[in-house]
């Protein structure tokens, strides 16, 4: 066994161009599809987690405010948290839509060459 040839073989594998595969095609289709709707519920709850935080921290009057200006804020984080993930499942609802003919033909593809 010569492991110098495996050791080369192996490395000019990782410089040679790549074939695109129907499966790797469909996995990037299935991202795209996802990827709106993740970016937004985490762009979403931060900002709702912090406008939560703030609040809170107003309340127990660590930041000037006021507690009663705390407590609403307060609740207008927890209320943008509680939404957070309707919206979600909305957008991704949306996005599978758009995709969904693009992805189901090339899973066909895919499952009739086997």
């Amino acid at each position: 066994m010569n492991t110098d040839k495996i050791l080369a073989e192996a490395i000019a594998k990782d410089y040679a161009p790549k074939k695109s595969s129907k499966i790797v095609a469909l996995k990037k289709l299935d991202a795209k599809a996802k990827r709106p709707a993740t970016i937004f519920t985490y762009t979403w709850g931060i900002i709702a987690t912090l406008v939560f935080g703030t609040g809170m921290c107003m309340a127990m009057e660590q930041i000037s405010g006021g507690i009663v200006l705390g407590i609403i804020i307060g609740i207008i984080g927890m209320i943008g948290c509680g939404v957070n993930y309707p919206i979600y499942k909305k957008i991704l609802e949306n996005g599978k839509k758009k995709y969904a003919f693009e992805i189901v033909e090339l899973a066909k593809e895919i499952s009739e060459e086997q």
